[in-house]
């Protein structure tokens, strides 16, 4: 427990647990490891109508009925969020994310927040849309009105933007990976729980079903795989379907129409076209059982516990998204000990680079900042690491010994929580 007195935090972001996601297990490791070390954190995100706590492993969550962002226009109750945090008795707040309403709704009340405010800008992703012009010409302004931005990565879309405006007021903390998940034991009757030979070379990629995840790129790939004689290849493809901040009819046809105002009818239609990816995955995956001996592709959503055995289960993690900022799954690949493979979406790059456990895929940016990697790149690639096991084996056990002396999430919370008390202190010498 710390000997300095706790602070009172305040987390703002746009979906918590239950609900799942990268947002969602950033803040949650981030808030239940200050929760540890003796700090009172509440959480503000959207109300959510399988959520039925209060208090999630002492973390208090505050619900709120709204949805939409700046460009989209905010509806529900924007009047009672800005109420409640300017008047709030907090020390500390972290905005996580922009382009949402957590951090659009509080624009125009962020100079009557009275205690420390802090955004994590979460790379733009949107920033290339046209119809976020204006959102992003008037960017600069509001972020100044933090007294400090977080940055995942040294380079990308958010802190260029920072650096071409002058300003200063922002540090680099990186993600992490859970030591609470990963210093386990790895299950070796995970492969038979899933029909997965063990001289099969396992290939795994982790993500949500969205048509943007790269999961239609790497199958392709995968199929063009060059399999040497008498090996075996299996593709396990793991993720949900669609997250959803609401269901029913209503709420995707809203979710629709605002889809439609930020990014066109055309972009729209093709995003409800991929949604269905999942089905579509599961054809290739019936195609490669019945004309290909020597690979399979499985596609699942494991629980939580399933997956990370997952993760120590695969010889190979493979990333082709088409946009990401700073993938969680790449840092839980190296602490499972597990090499990765990714194109150079987001910092992965970097994140290779940082942990020692990755190797980067050939792939470019198109006009609206979407990755593309040719399917032909990256079967080589996947090609050429499969029969490197040394190779394989260094960059493993690299990553995983990088990961426990850097990236755990204990180490990035306290990290996170020396910011907190310095930028607190700092408003009490102001006074």
């Amino acid at each position: 427990m710390n000997e300095i007195a706790p602070m009172r935090i305040l987390f703002c972001c746009q979906l918590y647990a239950p609900s799942v996601g990268g947002v969602q297990e950033v803040i949650r490791q981030i808030a239940e490891r200050l929760v540890r070390r003796g700090h009172s954190v509440t959480v503000a995100t959207s109300a959510l109508p399988n959520r039925d706590f209060e208090v999630l492993n002492g973390v208090h969550v505050v619900s709120f009925a709204v949805s939409g962002n700046f460009v989209e226009g905010m509806s529900g109750d924007v009047v009672t969020y800005q109420d409640f945090v300017v008047s709030s008795d907090f020390d500390v707040m972290l905005v996580y994310a922009a382009q949402q309403w957590t951090f659009d709704a509080l624009w125009p009340v962020l100079d009557r927040i009275p205690y420390a405010k802090i955004l994590v800008p979460c790379g733009f992703s949107n920033f290339y849309e046209p119809a976020y012009a204006r959102y992003f010409e008037v960017m600069p302004a509001i972020l100044a009105k933090f007294e400090q931005l977080v940055f995942n990565a040294t380079h990308y879309r958010d802190i260029d933007l920072a650096h071409r405006h002058g300003l200063t007021n922002f540090t680099i903390l990186p993600n992490g990976a859970s030591e609470d998940m990963f210093n386990v034991t790895a299950d070796p009757l995970f492969r038979v729980r899933h029909g997965i030979p063990d001289d099969s070379f396992l290939f795994l990629t982790v993500g949500s079903l969205t048509g943007l995840k790269g999961h239609a790129e790497l199958v392709r790939a995968f199929a063009q795989l060059e399999i040497p004689p008498g090996r075996h290849a299996t593709l396990l493809l793991n993720g949900n379907v669609i997250q959803r901040l609401e269901n029913g009819g209503i709420a995707l046809a809203r979710k629709f129409v605002g889809l439609v105002r930020s990014r066109g009818f055309a972009y729209s239609i093709r995003q409800v076209w991929d949604k269905i990816i999942r089905k579509k995955i599961a054809e290739y995956a019936g195609a490669q059982r019945t004309n290909q001996t020597d690979r399979r592709v499985l596609v699942t959503d494991f629980e939580r516990l399933e997956l990370t055995q997952a993760f120590f289960a695969a010889d190979l993690f493979v990333l082709a998204s088409n946009i990401e900022y700073s993938p969680l799954v790449l840092f839980e690949s190296a602490a499972a000990g597990t090499p990765f493979l990714t194109v150079s979406a987001g910092n992965s790059a970097e994140i290779a680079e940082w942990t020692g456990a990755g190797v980067v895929c050939p792939s470019t940016v198109d006009s609206r900042g979407y990755t593309r990697v040719d399917d032909r790149i990256l079967a080589t690639s996947m090609a050429t690491l499969m029969v490197e096991p040394a190779r394989l084996a260094h960059l493993g056990q690299t990553g995983r010994e990088t990961w426990k002396q850097q990236f755990t999430w204990k180490t990035i919370a306290i990290r996170y929580e020396e910011l907190f008390y310095r930028l607190v202190q700092e408003k009490v010498d102001a006074k």
